[in-house]
């Protein structure tokens, strides 16, 4: 971006997909959001679902031109060729996204990241992160996903879908998950298979619950509750500390709807990280909660003003 000339008017457009909501927004070269709205992902086709994140862009763009677009999208994705397969989202498999975003809105820069990624970069340039070179960013709700920053950029890896510390395994003779390996963080700190571990346990076995609930039990004191929310810190602190050994890093934030759950899990995770974080360059680790609840579209606009210049 330093070569180039902006006027306050210039924007990018940031696009957030999941497979519960779309989101999308003017961003600013500051990091400010002038203007955006969020849907709920619709169910159907390919182009269904298309239909409705278009709608979405067109209104959030009105007459703006946007001088890029950044795209943070559930995965698997291809990078290389624009194409992305969210597990939850069944009508889009090797979906064209990127041509199809750059159709709808002209010839510019399009860019594609993961999620988690795009969470761990929004939080880097206007949220937690911000004071950071290097962090570790995870989101932890229906999955565990991740990204990392090094050195101020983003670490992709070569097929794009680096850091997914989700899949970490922390437990060489643990639960099967459902990426089809055992032992991944995954399996044991994200909230449906929390929710799922205590009811096996016996609490409230047969009610139809989830990690809010349970959260709100360990609030109050509930020991199956707060001994499930002790094996998902566990693991989450197994996978932060093996990636913090490997890229040398001291700054971790976490975000995603069962991070709303506070001190019920901040607090084992930290202690656990402190227990198992003993190597002299680790021992400062800080694990710290999102500040936005937009990181993954700022992540996304960040990727598109990189693409700017």
């Amino acid at each position: 971006m330093s070569d180039v000339a902006l006027s306050e008017q210039d924007t990018v457009l940031g696009i957030d997909i999941g497979g519960t909501k779309m989101a999308a927004a003017l961003v600013s070269a500051d990091g400010r959001t002038l203007s955006g709205d969020r849907i709920l992902t619709p169910p159907g086709d390919a182009d269904q679902v298309f239909a409705a994140l278009g709608e979405l862009i067109s209104q959030v763009r009105g007459d703006a031109t946007p001088l890029a677009v950044g795209i943070g999208s559930a995965g698997p994705l291809d990078q290389e060729h624009g194409l992305v397969s969210p597990v939850n989202i069944p009508g889009w498999r090797n979906f064209p996204l990127v041509d199809r975003v750059r159709a709808l809105v002209g010839d510019v820069p399009v860019t594609l990241g993961v999620d988690g990624h795009c969470f761990a970069l929004g939080e880097f340039w206007t949220g937690a992160g911000r004071a950071a070179d290097t962090l570790l960013g995870i989101v932890v709700s229906t999955g565990v996903g991740g990204g990392l920053v090094v050195d101020g950029k983003p670490v992709i890896g070569q097929s794009g879908n680096a850091a997914h510390i989700g899949h970490v395994v922390v437990d060489l003779d643990g639960e099967a998950c459902a990426c089809g390996s055992f032992g991944c963080v995954e399996a044991y700190a994200s909230g449906p298979r929390m929710v799922a571990r205590a009811q096996r346990r016996g609490w409230r076995s047969g009610e139809d619950v989830d990690a809010a609930v349970l959260a709100a039990d360990a609030a109050a004191g509930d020991e199956l509750a707060l001994a499930t929310f002790d094996d998902g810190a566990q693991a989450l602190a197994a996978g932060i500390v093996a990636t913090a050994v490997t890229v040398d890093l001291t700054t971790v934030v976490i975000g995603g709807g069962v991070s709303k759950a506070g001190s019920v899990l901040f607090d084992p995770v930290q202690a656990w990280v402190k227990r198992l974080a003993q190597l002299p360059f680790v021992t400062d680790l800080t694990v710290e909660p999102a500040q936005l609840d937009n990181a993954g579209l700022l992540g996304a606009a960040h990727q598109a003003w990189t693409a700017v210049g």
